[in-house]
């Protein structure tokens, strides 16, 4: 029977001195170790079976080596003598980054400290006129890709009015000023009721979309926790979904599980997904549309996963914002996105997207009151008395309340029918010409779009190059990777020049083209472009390891705050 039995616990029952409570002390302590084992064993053991079954096992060693592979390369980049040039390259990024957004010149005045009087209103005025004809990329003739979503000067004109009527208001203060608590409560109202929501459905406003996907994150969070027990969550994400879901993540403590969205179609696979859920899993989700592509991923079928699976479902439509609701009455294709699908539980919809409201306002909204209600922070023994807040903030602006109910209102249903028209128009006619055009032959259109956006990509010329070249000829376009790729947020400052950004688009392709033919021409090999948009995703994009990338990503983001 001794040979049975683990070494430790043979060695127990086989020695014959010392005391009676001595050897028993020493078997429960073997004991608790074995168990400790055992734990240990089967909780890793469970994560393998997770990650095997979910990514099968290719993806599985995928999902293992690039950590090691990342792990390497960073440790070649530590070493000394090329850990200092590495350095140096990017301080010297950062310096060209510092130069791009820091102004300079004889007329540029810092002000890093107050003025001993204060400024009488005339000069402030004459300040900020100033500051406000600084040199920027031209969105009012409509050359930045998304970024401003103008609904046009009238409706501007109606907002800065709104602004200035509630701009001391504080909805944190509800029976000071009730007015703002009635817009806010309607708001939410009548985008619940564009998204086709239950009578008992909720929402809050919030500002912006990134903390409506915290807010939907925590809440599935707090739910999972309360209601199973669940303290290792789980959240099975898009890679194409946005980026606050990855920082809800980092910001709750909670782990990404990452879906691969693949070609042809770039919808997430819905089969990894089935196959991923498990015990800790608290929420799935899905965009309608996604940002990088524009593409709608299967809701239908994620909604059959999540009743099936019985976890939540989160739909993003913070870029679908107002035209997903509105593509069938605008006369275009749509496929289901909303709470028509019994599986969906929240939705995150930004009103300062295609809703035209002022930036700073968004919706976050629930299937029912309870699944709202555990985003909720309540404390009731603070010395200050009962607290509670229903979202991150605490004191928030009335203002952007009022400008986003005027917007509303302003609008109208007609309104947001006809900018749905023309958007959504003006995206078919570039993505038309991106397939048509002997010129753009180079390009192809990533996915199959459907709202607002049209992303390309190229087998041939850099696509970096592609937007650099652009950058040049006045366009602020967006970059994307994986795989790399450029895309369109058509707005209405673009639709007007949609011809213009299609030609000088092509005279683009056509010239890297033409000098990379002579470049073959001459038994050269073509060589890469020198701008921005090569330097970081080009080049540092390529790297197994992401520190060079965080490193100047840190030097842009320190660069904002100096004055």
């Amino acid at each position: 029977m001794a040979s049975r039995l683990p070494v430790s616990l043979r060695d127990t029952f086989t020695t014959q001195s010392g005391s009676r409570p001595g050897r028993l002390l020493a078997f429960n302590l073997d004991l608790l170790r074995n168990i400790l084992l055992v734990l240990f064993l089967l909780r890793w053991t469970r994560k393998a079976v997770v990650l095997l079954y979910g990514y099968g096992p290719i993806g599985t060693l995928a999902q293992l080596w690039q950590p090691f592979r990342a792990f390497l390369y960073r440790s070649f980049l530590s070493l000394p003598g090329i850990s200092g040039k590495v350095a140096a390259q990017v301080n010297e990024g950062i310096g060209k980054i510092e130069k791009g957004l820091l102004p300079t010149g004889p007329d540029v005045v810092r002000y890093a400290t107050l003025p001993k009087e204060g400024w009488g209103k005339d000069k402030v005025l004459e300040e900020l006129g100033k500051i406000e004809g600084m040199k920027h990329t031209r969105w009012e003739e409509g050359r930045v890709s998304g970024a401003v979503y103008h609904g046009g000067k009238d409706l501007v004109d109606v907002q800065t009015k709104a602004w200035g009527m509630f701009s001391v208001a504080n909805p944190i203060h509800p029976d000071v000023f009730p007015g703002v608590r009635k817009m806010e409560a309607e708001i939410v109202s009548m985008v619940l009721a564009l998204f086709n929501a239950p009578e008992d459905a909720a929402g809050v406003t919030t500002s912006g979309g990134t903390e409506s996907i915290l807010m939907a994150c925590l809440g599935a969070r707090n739910k999972a926790y309360k209601e199973r027990g669940v303290t290792e969550p789980e959240m099975i994400i898009p890679h194409t979904a946005h980026a606050a879901f990855l920082k809800a993540c980092e910001y709750f403590n909670i782990t990404a599980r990452m879906v691969p969205c693949p070609a042809p179609s770039y919808k997430v696979s819905t089969r990894t997904i089935s196959r991923l859920v498990n015990r800790n899993t608290i929420l799935i989700v899905g965009s309608a549309p996604n940002y990088p592509h524009g593409v709608i991923d299967d809701i239908t079928a994620l909604s059959r996963i999540a009743l099936r699976k019985n976890i939540p479902l989160h739909v993003d439509c913070c870029l679908g914002s107002f035209m997903m609701p509105y593509l069938e009455r605008a006369g275009f294709e749509s496929e289901p996105f909303d709470f028509r699908l019994k599986g969906v539980t929240s939705i995150s919809v930004d009103t300062h997207k295609y809703g035209f409201a002022p930036k700073g306002n968004s919706t976050v909204l629930y299937r029912n009151k309870q699944l709202r209600a555990y985003q909720y922070f309540i404390t009731p023994d603070w010395p200050g008395g009962v607290y509670g807040s229903p979202s991150i903030a605490g004191s928030r602006p009335g203002a952007l309340i009022a400008g986003c109910w005027a917007s509303m209102m302003s609008m109208g249903e007609d309104g947001y029918i006809k900018a749905c028209h023309s958007i959504v128009s003006t995206r078919s006619n570039i993505e038309d010409a991106i397939k048509n055009d002997e010129r753009l032959s180079s390009l192809s259109v990533i996915g199959r779009p459907l709202v607002s956006v049209v992303a390309f990509r190229s087998d041939i010329i850099s696509i970096w190059e592609i937007a650099d070249g652009m950058s040049a000829r006045g366009w602020h376009l967006n970059a994307l990777q994986s795989p790399p790729g450029v895309h369109v947020a058509v707005t209405v400052p673009i639709v007007p020049v949609w011809k213009e950004l299609v030609e000088d688009l092509a005279t683009v392709v056509t010239e890297l083209r033409e000098k990379r033919e002579q470049a073959i021409a001459k038994g050269e090999k073509p060589q890469g472009g020198k701008g921005d948009a090569v330097a970081l995703y080009g080049v540092a994009g390529s790297l197994p390891d992401k520190t060079i990338v965080r490193d100047l990503a840190r030097g842009f983001l320190d660069t904002l705050y100096k004055a």
